[in-house]
């Protein structure tokens, strides 16, 4: 039955199926697409992150020798452990020591978004392409991609805005102000010192891409309402005396 209903479905989809490609010229569109590129972009920027921070370690019968905490998506950094300076761990002297703070929460947030906004703007493609006749003549649809497009306008503003205060969290997290706080580092006979992190302008990158959606869904937010009755409606009243 399952199989049957599914077929059904399709077969009367394919009978209203009229291809139009040259819905991608337009505005409508073309904006679409571009909000699938930069959703990708966005996605793939934070979500495949990958980094380490070195610090280089004295202690007893270890002279300079690096140590490594290995992190990337989703930044659970309070379960990255530096590797020891030693397999006797420094005399006994070393523990494990973590990075700091969790921030899975802000991350999955901008990716799932990203992800979530990329099926919806294929979808929205298939419709304009394949069913712009329906789209067209049924307000009903241009008011559900408007309530769309103003909720994730919205959605990209606050996602973009919490992954950048959490990225900055992160590179402190990561950086030079994390020795103070590693308690082996202050053991009688043992100095640490920050060596490097690795660079992360990528995940800068994938805030300017945050900013970019924002501001690109917002301007899709006058393109869709231009197609529902609400805007003609309102030229009606501006023009009538």
């Amino acid at each position: 039955w399952l199989w049957f209903l599914l077929a059904a479905l399709v077969s009367a989809m394919m009978m209203g199926l009229r291809m139009d490609f040259s819905m991608l010229l337009e505005p409508l569109g073309f904006v679409k697409v571009l909000e699938w590129v930069l959703a990708i972009f966005a996605f793939a920027t934070c979500g495949g992150f990958q980094g380490e921070t070195a610090l280089l370690v004295s202690c007893k019968g270890v002279v300079n020798k690096t140590v490594t905490a290995a992190f990337a998506y989703p930044f659970r950094l309070n379960t990255v452990v530096f590797s020891a300076p030693d397999p006797k761990g420094c005399g006994g002297t070393w523990t494990d020591v973590y990075l700091m703070g969790n921030f899975s929460s802000s991350a999955q947030f901008f990716v799932t978004l990203a992800a979530l906004v990329f099926l919806y703007c294929i979808t929205a493609l298939l419709v304009y392409i394949g069913y712009n006749h329906v789209y067209q003549q049924n307000n009903k649809f241009p008011l559900t991609d408007l309530a769309i497009s103003v909720l994730t306008a919205f959605l990209w503003l606050v996602s973009t805005f919490i992954w950048a205060k959490a990225l900055a969290d992160i590179k402190v997290s990561t950086g030079a102000s994390i020795i103070p706080g590693i308690e082996s580092c202050k053991a009688p006979g043992t100095t640490c010192h920050f060596l490097s992190v690795t660079s992360m302008g990528i995940l800068n990158v994938s805030v300017v891409f945050g900013l970019l959606n924002m501001i690109l869904w917002a301007g899709n937010v006058w393109l869709v309402y231009k197609d529902t009755n609400l805007h003609n409606q309102w030229n009606r009243i501006s023009e009538s005396p």
